[in-house]
């Protein structure tokens, strides 16, 4: 065998790749890799920008560049290529371990190798260098002589790439090259974006890599049925599945609830002041009180020293009765149940002791298989209440700027789906209270904010803002109604049975799965 450095330097990627590393690039691949080596090889000091759809081959393709380009620098004068991950764990640890276990497949590197200090990988005169771009990470004082990578560049702070990781190149006018997929138009991968295309557009040479879904579908049938599955089940417009399997970008903040997705809401099922014989139902309960949007799940004995709640005047406490429809567990792109509004309750200024006792005649009427309540502050001891009245039904909800983030996504996910469903108001003309806390609810959706923090969480602060008031009426607008609602989405977690008790089929989780490309 040629000796090491030659193996890379006489043969093209995706030769080495093929023949020493016995897999193949796919020709979605080929052309940010070529053209990112050009710049390399040139010493252009181009900057690129790769976008793939989650679980499309893109850190993979990372790694066989890596090793690729630790082969042929080994023998040159040091030559050094740093990558940094928005976390040190789990992603700078993932790519670490997906290079190892390159290297070490490869019949040119193996063992040839070693590790350093941890987090750095020499091969000769070449080493590759892991750091986390998370905002407290000290990675100051590292130089990229050869590359300098950003990965899932979308979750990076504009900030601290800034200050700390942008000039690693600057002294050597290192390519570097910004990996991920598309996000909000304020993420440090839509800056680079927006400037890469305006290189491009200058000289006529590709920076900007950009591929959907249905692009890595026509190398790879497998691929579009897998996004098809995830489409019937978030829905095409979900943030989730534009973001990660379209690259399309979202706005960081504005209406959660427009028109189209409201619309995906109206049922033809009729409203019910009394259950259905052999129907089951949940409640979703939302308890007056503080704000529900605590940051960094502080308890609630410590509300001095946290931030500011969204909205901290929560004047109703509000039940939403849902009827669970299981047919929908019979789709297995879906695989979860329909909820079906049928009924609301509120309480405005009422003691939590006369809530307490017409919640317990409810449930007796009712006969609910879960009752989801909100737990947090003063909900606490309601919830204690209701789990000692309606033992194995009650299911505490504490919420914090976490879990609230969380409650959004799976609600986004219930109704992209098809899954949430309102009540035909022509069929509730005899119940004029049904029919006006159902227009409140939508009312309250429409004036929802949100806006999307930066960072790898993905987190989403939502409410209508506080001091909200309708237009039509000049009364303040709250989001009681909603967040009771959206309190379903810990029904997603339980699992529900298919034709018998013996089947079950756990829901997943959207965010989990998504991430697994990380």
């Amino acid at each position: 065998m040629m000796p090491l450095e030659e193996c890379a330097r006489y043969l093209p990627i995706d030769s080495f790749i093929r023949n020493f590393g016995n897999i193949r690039l796919r020709r979605y691949q080929q052309g940010p890799v070529g053209a990112i080596l050009d710049s390399i090889f040139n010493e252009r000091g181009f900057s690129f920008v790769v976008m793939f759809p989650r679980q499309s081959g893109k850190n993979e393709l990372q790694a066989q560049l890596e090793t690729y380009l630790l082969a042929f620098f080994s023998k040159s004068a040091a030559a050094e290529i740093i990558k940094i991950s928005p976390t040190f764990k789990p992603q700078t640890l993932n790519a670490m371990r997906r290079l190892e276990r390159v290297l070490s497949h490869n019949q040119v590197t193996r063992g040839l190798w070693k590790k350093e200090s941890g987090y750095i990988y020499r091969l000769g005169n070449a080493r590759i260098y892991f750091f986390s771009g998370s905002p407290e990470a000290n990675i100051v004082g590292a130089t990229a002589s050869t590359l300098l990578e950003v990965d899932e560049a979308q979750d990076i702070r504009i900030d601290k790439f800034d200050k700390d990781i942008a000039p690693m190149a600057a002294s050597t006018n290192a390519t570097r090259v910004f990996w991920g997929t598309a996000w909000t138009s304020r993420t440090l991968l839509a800056r680079e974006l927006n400037s890469a295309r305006e290189e491009q557009t200058h000289d006529g040479v590709q920076r900007v890599f950009v591929l959907t879904a249905n692009d890595v579908t026509q190398e790879v049938p497998a691929y579009g049925q897998f996004v098809k599955q995830q489409v019937s089940r978030l829905g095409r417009n979900h943030p989730m599945v534009r973001t990660q399997f379209y690259s399309e970008e979202i706005d960081a903040d504005g209406g959660l609830f427009p028109a189209a997705r409201m619309a995906l809401m109206h049922g033809e099922h009729a409203a019910a002041d009394k259950p259905a014989l052999g129907a089951w139902y949940a409640f979703l309960l939302d308890v007056a009180g503080e704000d529900e949007g605590v940051s960094n799940g502080v308890s609630s004995s410590k509300l001095g020293s946290r931030e500011e709640l969204s909205n901290p005047t929560r004047d109703s406490t509000v039940l939403t009765i849902v009827e669970i429809g299981l047919e929908s567990l019979n789709d297995p792109a879906v695989n979860a149940p329909t909820y079906r509004c049928v009924s609301r309750r509120l309480w405005t200024g009422e003691k939590q002791t006369t809530v307490y006792l017409q919640l317990k005649a409810l449930a007796y009427l009712w006969n609910p298989r879960h009752l989801v309540v909100d737990a947090t502050g003063i909900g606490a001891g309601l919830a204690s209440f209701l789990e000692k009245a309606l033992p194995g039904c009650v299911i505490p909800f504490v919420f914090s700027a976490a879990s609230k983030s969380q409650l959004a996504w799976t609600f986004l996910t219930i109704i992209e789906s098809g899954r949430w469903k309102e009540f035909n108001p022509q069929s509730a003309t005899g119940d004029p209270l049904a029919i006006r806390l159902q227009n409140e609810y939508f009312r309250q959706l429409e004036f929802c904010q949100y806006e999307i923090q930066p960072g790898p969480e993905k987190r989403i602060k939502w409410s209508v803002p506080d001091g909200t008031r309708d237009p039509a009426t000049g009364e303040a607008l709250h989001d009681d109604l909603v967040m009771s609602a959206a309190l379903v989405g810990e029904l997603e977690a339980l699992p529900w049975a298919v034709n018998g008790p013996t089947l079950i089929v756990q829901a997943p989780d959207p965010l989990t799965q998504m991430d697994r490309g990380f």
